[in-house]
Formats: structure tokens, C-alpha cells, sequence
């Protein structure tokens, strides 16, 4: 499938998972700023959950289907995507035909960056193995820049089945909600040793105001200032993504998917992955918290959410075979039945997604 933009919005790029393998050469991660939202979208599309979407921040673009056919959905947050004139839900699969046009209403409560997912995914020449644009970098997704008026965008290809997913609904329940004042887990360290007791308690029991300066490679916080023991430089070290920084000032910075790989300020916590996402998804001028958590938490948060993917994957496989699907390890052995047969290969296709 092709389509034109005819108007970017305000920020719209490509971006799969990252460029992940790069940090110690100085390239920065990149990416999905909320993957969490990039790998559910893809799995209802039938896409690998690393394949290239469109990352929409606020207010979104226009677009118009040139060519060809598509089984598409908006996640993240909901910016009101509407299709020749009519308002289309988040989290549900549509389809979208040659003379279709796209368009959106802008930023809900919801949050601040949707994903609009394709089948097939965004074709673009990967750059040190991924998609993902790199805007300080130039590099990446279409020419190293956000969309632009004019740009025509190509599809890959689909699933063996992607004509099925059309009108399939994420399940209520595995839908992020996105709340104005949430707390944001956290992992102390590597550095908060060269904090004050008094600075760590204020940091994991304070409200901090987004600032104006938040952006794909970091947000700035204001709030009660953070103690240091000494001085806030230390000789630069590596800045996983979701780093706390806190400078002199005291005022924390969260570093995000396209932070510097290293860095000369002292850092308090590193943000679990799905406290990073809900952070993505927050505006300048609202507030977090953030709550003190532990690696074996944080692990665990992490398993817990691929048995989500897990779950919509399911979910997906079921309603595009109409046949009840459960995890292969708890399946029984399958019919004689071609049409069974063709349903377990289609259902190891669909489990192989997580893995690529």
C-alpha cells in the first residue's frame, strides 16, 4: 500500500524498537517513545512486534491512501483519528482502501503519542538495523526527518491473514489507561549513593511538574530540589534509557529514546520500561510521582507484560481463525483436519511475532 501526506502535523515519524547494539559506539537508542504501545499495535496489525510504525505526537498528519490496501490501528494515546470524514475508535482494527483519507482531531487525556500501526509495517532502508528516525542525527526512518508534505510512504508485506484482523478490538482489559498523576516505578541507582537520604526521600515522595522542556531526548522536571552529597558531576558514564539525571539545580531529567549514550551528572534511578512509556505519553504542565521499586520487581513487571502480548496475541489468533486458541504449551494435539492443521501453522506463525 502507498500513501501521500499532505500535512505532516506537528511531529509524525517512523520509528520501530530501536537501534539497539549501538550505545557504546555513541548512537543513540531511538525508537518508539512508548514501545509498550508499538508492540501491541503490531501484534493486532500481524506484524513482528519490531516493524516500523508511525509515530504521531499531539496533533497528527493528513494522509491519503494512493494505492492498494491496508489493515491498519491507532494505540497509544487516542488523537481522534478519523477516516473520510467519520471518527474510527483506538484499539480497533480498520481497514483502509486506495482514495481513503486520514486524518486527526488532536491530543486527548489519554495522552500525547499514538502509533499508527499498518500491515505490512513501514518500508524504509533500515540504518544499523533498524527504521527508527533519529532527528538529531538525521538519519533513520524517511531521510532522517519527520514526514513532510509531499512524502510517499510505502507498506511491506503482510500477514498471510491480515484481511481476517479487520474489526479486531484490543481487549478492554489489556488497554493502557493514562491518567494525569500516575507513579512512575523506579530502580535507585546507579549513582544514588551520591545522594542525601533527605534528597532520596524527597525525590520518591514529591510531585514533579513536567516543564516545557520535554522532548524525544528527555523531560526536565520542577519540584522540590533533590540533595546532593557532594557534587552533581561525576566522569561520564552510560545513560540507559529512563535515567534520572539531576544536575547542580537539584531538578530531576528524565532521559528518553533519544538521550545521550553517555553523560557527567550523577543519576538517581533508572525508570522501569513501562514507567518510561506512561511518562511518554505526559504533557508539560502535568505532574508525576515516582515510587521506589527493585530489579526483581521490575523484572517481574516485565514478564507480566509480555504474558499481556501473550494474551492479545491469543486474543488476535482467535478471532482471525474463529477457532478458541490458548498458549501452545497448553494446547491439545491437533485434529486431523486440514482446516486444523492450517490453524496450528497459522498459530505458530503468530507466536514466532514475540521473538522478532
Amino acid at each position: 500500500m502507498d500513501f501521500k501526506v499532505d500535512n505532516p502535523g506537528m511531529l509524525t515519524t517512523v520509528q520501530d524498537l530501536g537501534r539497539w547494539g549501538y550505545l557504546g559506539k555513541g548512537m543513540p537508542l531511538a525508537g518508539a517513545m512508548d514501545p509498550a504501545a508499538l508492540k501491541m499495535g503490531n501484534i493486532m496489525v500481524g506484524n513482528p512486534v519490531n516493524t516500523a510504525a508511525l509515530e504521531i505526537t499531539i496533533m497528527g498528519p493528513a494522509l491519503t491512501v494512493t494505492a492498494g490496501e491496508a489493515v491498519a490501528v491507532l494505540t497509544g494515546a487516542d488523537l481522534g483519528l478519523i477516516i473520510n470524514g467519520k471518527l474510527k475508535p483506538a484499539w480497533k482494527c480498520f481497514m483502509i482502501r486506495s482514495g481513503d483519507t486520514l486524518s486527526f482531531r488532536g491530543s486527548s487525556a489519554r495522552g500525547s503519542r499514538a502509533y499508527l500501526c499498518l500491515s505490512g509495517g513501514i518500508e524504509v532502508d533500515p540504518v544499523m538495523g533498524s527504521r527508527s528516525t533519529y532527528l538529531r542525527g538525521k538519519l533513520g526512518g524517511f531521510n532522517g526527518r519527520p514526514l513532510a508534505k509531499g512524502d510517499v510512504i510505502h507498506t511491506g508485506e503482510p500477514h498471510l491473514l491480515w484481511k481476517r484482523f479487520e474489526d479486531f478490538e484490543c481487549p478492554e482489559d489489556l488497554v493502557p489507561g493514562h491518567v494525569p498523576v500516575t507513579r512512575l516505578k523506579a530502580v535507585p541507582g546507579p549513582q544514588d549513593n551520591l545522594f542525601t537520604e533527605k534528597g532520596l526521600e524527597i525525590f520518591f515522595s514529591s510531585e514533579y511538574t513536567i516543564t516545557t522542556s520535554a522532548d524525544r531526548m528527555g523531560y526536565r522536571l520542577e519540584g522540590p530540589l533533590v540533595e546532593h552529597l557532594g557534587s552533581a558531576d561525576i566522569i561520564s558514564d552510560a545513560i540507559p534509557p529512563g535515567s534520572v539525571q539531576v544536575p547542580g539545580n537539584g531538578q530531576p531529567i528524565v532521559m528518553l529514546s533519544d538521550g545521550q549514550t553517555t553523560g557527567g551528572y550523577a543519576k538517581l534511578a533508572v525508570l522501569t520500561t513501562l514507567a518510561r512509556c506512561t511518562l511518554a505519553q505526559r504533557l508539560p504542565g502535568q505532574t508525576v510521582r515516582f515510587e521506589r521499586t527493585d530489579q526483581a520487581s521490575a523484572i517481574l513487571e516485565a514478564r507480566h507484560f509480555k504474558e499481556k502480548l501473550n494474551r492479545l496475541i491469543i486474543a488476535r489468533a482467535s478471532f482471525s481463525t474463529g477457532h478458541t486458541m490458548f498458549h501452545p504449551e497448553e494446547r491439545e494435539p491437533a485434529s486431523g483436519s486440514m482446516n486444523m492443521k492450517i490453524n496450528d501453522r497459522i498459530w505458530k506463525v503468530d507466536w514466532e511475532l514475540l521473538d522478532k
